[in-house]
């Protein structure tokens, strides 16, 4: 394809000083890679892509030197995405169009940021986490593993904008938070909650908890929530989803006993 074929360096593209490129790495045409950045084997950049955008003391200090950004093997950006220098990605990272992330972020592995995500760095991200289209993730976030987010979710950072100081959100592992909520600084999501669509949430929220509404206010436990048109159970989870998943086609209790013998 014109611009961009799997297994090669377009020509078009611009690489920086002391760059590493892995093994079958594709960049398409018209990217930008700039100094100290290393790429892991198979990854697949698209065209268009920024890899190491300097951060704003680029702008103000003669004697910058870019960071180094890191990229896990067989990862997969998609066009327009903009990683700035001084983050770490883990193998299998994926985004959307038009990403944006700032700098000082550290994903885990085998994550997935949507198209027009805005991650706005100082985040922490852990394993296997989803964050679909429009997300926005305020600074000093941390993220822990398995954990979905759902498309135009703001994390926010500032209790009294713009003054500060900044105060990131916390979200424990297999915690969902459902399309359209805003979470405001400070708050704690804890494991297995489910933050229902359009919710504002002001105060922690226990794991296993459902919480719907502005202000959000706890209606049940996931347990309470059964499936249409069955009525069986959906949640946690983990017990009935496996697309993508470390424990798909065997199921998470068996993945789990794996992982406890130390065999996954």
């Amino acid at each position: 394809m014109l611009g961009f074929e799997l297994g090669k360096i377009d020509p078009s593209a611009r690489i920086g000083r002391n760059v590493e490129i892995g093994q079958s790495v594709t960049i398409g045409c018209d990217c930008v890679i700039y100094d100290n950045v290393r790429i892991g084997d198979n990854t697949v950049i698209g065209p268009h892509c920024i890899l190491g955008e300097p951060t704003m003391a680029f702008y103000r200090d003669a004697s910058y030197d870019n960071a180094p950004l890191s990229i896990g093997p067989n990862s997969l950006l998609r066009a327009g995405t903009v990683l700035y220098a001084g983050s770490v990605f883990g193998e299998g990272f994926q985004t959307g169009g038009r990403v944006s992330i700032r700098e000082g972020t550290k994903f885990g592995r085998h994550c997935r940021v949507g198209t027009l995500g805005d991650i706005q760095g100082l985040c922490e991200v852990g394993d296997y986490c989803s964050f679909h289209s429009n997300v926005h993730i305020g600074q000093l976030s941390s993220i822990g593993n398995f954990v979905w987010i759902f498309p135009y979710v703001v994390l926010t950072n500032d209790p009294n904008p713009p003054v500060g100081p900044m105060v990131g959100v916390r979200i424990d592992d297999f915690a969902a938070v459902a399309t359209m909520s805003v979470i405001l600084p400070g708050v704690h999501i804890g494991s297995d909650a489910l933050v229902g669509a359009h919710a504002l949430v002001r105060k922690d929220v226990p794991a296993e908890a459902v919480v719907v509404g502005n202000p959000a206010r706890q209606i049940g436990t996931i347990h309470d929530i059964k499936g249409r048109p069955d009525g069986q159970a959906v949640y946690p989870w983990r017990e009935h989803f496996d697309r993508g998943m470390p424990w798909e086609g065997i199921g998470y209790q068996a993945w789990n006993e794996r992982r406890r013998a130390g065999l996954a």
